[in-house]
């Protein structure tokens, strides 16, 4: 069938583009946020103000281990509405003052619950987009995170220096019910032979044929953590604060701009027209990072890295779903999410402990030679299976 004639605006598609938007919204609003509260309110020390901000990242790797196994036989709509209900539900617990242990354990369960939404937000919306359309479709659902990436921390920033903590808890509070009531419009294809996970082998927590292309991405997140999370030491290193207070705008409108692009490129010609030249920008982003001394050199890094891990992130989620039988895409789903998120959240941990060895030039420069590495562990891992698979169809 003809692409034009397989409708991918659809109402469903929308709606759930827009729960996960306000998902990744409150993720990055709190996450530039919640540190600062910690210290402000409970006197945490700076590494306790760390371990607060990043288990949460913990919390969403336990809820998708989980739920990538059961949300088919529970079912997607159900999944949805239970993860959104107890994810809006933990907001009530930042208003509960009890100390430090009791908000590790609030940020902790808040993270189960972003990891059962987004789980579910993310199998829903492969199951809507028309097979034809995957790579389009997941290119656009993704730009609903990249906005709040843009967003959340923006938002963040400003309520932390005009207003007080209980009414970024509110806003947060007031944006998760909004997610709820829309999740409630829904329309959700349950899949046709629901998959029944028991035991607990491996393959009843992760989709193994996901599993070479869950490497490639963790990879790429583990780097990309590096920008996210020392982007702004670097810049004061530099002297360039005031570049960096752009940077993920930048990146952002690079993403925004190229995946419309690239996610019909997948589709019409494969993985691989997307694949290789996003890993080989993603990499020479880094490189003109480590060698940044001026602002243009800062914000041309981030066009760059945006051009190159926005879409590899995209990419990459595409592989893994169309990988998988209709009945294991939830477990695709929840085994891409993992990997994203075992780079994001154990990245910045790792590659702090390299920093007082090597500086930040020098870390950005190794980066640039570990991701260059992916162009050869994606061609084993996935790229000659698309070519082989492109020559069949030809």
């Amino acid at each position: 069938m003809h692409l034009a004639t397989q409708k991918l605006w659809t109402k469903d598609f929308l709606i759930i583009s827009l729960v996960n938007f306000f998902l990744t919204l409150i993720f990055f609003l709190l996450m530039v946020t919640i540190g600062v509260h910690a210290v402000s309110a409970y006197g945490a020390s700076t590494s306790e103000a760390g371990l607060i901000t990043g288990i949460f990242i913990i919390g969403t790797l336990v809820g998708r281990l989980f739920i990538g196994r059961l949300i088919d036989s529970i079912g997607r709509r159900k999944t949805l509405l239970i993860g959104l209900t107890f994810f809006t539900a933990t907001i009530l617990l930042y208003f509960v003052d009890l100390g430090v242990g009791f908000l590790l354990f609030t940020r902790f369960v808040h993270g189960l619950g972003m990891g059962l939404s987004s789980t579910a937000t993310g199998t829903i919306v492969a199951q809507v987009i028309p097979a034809a359309r995957k790579g389009e479709g997941i290119g656009y659902y993704s730009m609903s995170s990249t906005l709040a990436t843009a967003i959340g921390p923006f938002v963040g920033l400003l309520m932390s220096q005009y207003t007080n903590f209980s009414t970024i808890f509110l806003l947060c509070l007031v944006i998760g019910l909004i997610s709820l009531v829309s999740a409630l419009t829904v329309n959700v294809p349950e899949a046709d032979n629901p998959s029944i996970v028991r035991g607990f082998s491996p393959s009843s927590f992760v989709e193994p044929k996901a599993l070479p292309i869950a490497l490639i991405i963790a990879v790429a997140a583990l780097s990309f953590s590096s920008v996210l999370s020392y982007i702004n030491f670097y810049a004061s290193e530099l002297d360039l604060v005031e570049a960096a207070s752009i940077f993920f705008l930048v990146y952002s409108i690079a993403v925004l701009l190229s995946r419309p692009i690239t996610g019909r490129l997948m589709d019409a010609r494969g993985a691989n027209v997307v694949m290789y030249p996003a890993i080989a920008v993603f990499a020479v982003g880094l490189f003109v990072l480590s060698q940044a001394t001026s602002a243009l050199g800062l914000l041309v890094a981030g066009a760059l890295i945006g051009l190159g891990f926005g879409n590899i992130q995209s990419g990459t989620q595409a592989i893994a779903v169309k990988a998988a039988t209709p009945a294991r895409m939830g477990m695709a789903t929840s085994t891409f999410f993992i990997a994203l998120d075992a780079g994001l959240g154990f990245g910045p941990y790792l590659i702090g402990l390299m920093i007082p060895i090597t500086g930040f030039s020098t870390l950005y420069l190794g980066l640039a030679a570990v991701v260059a590495s992916l162009l050869l562990l994606y061609d084993v891992m996935n790229g000659r299976r698309e070519r082989a698979k492109l020559k069949r169809v030809a």
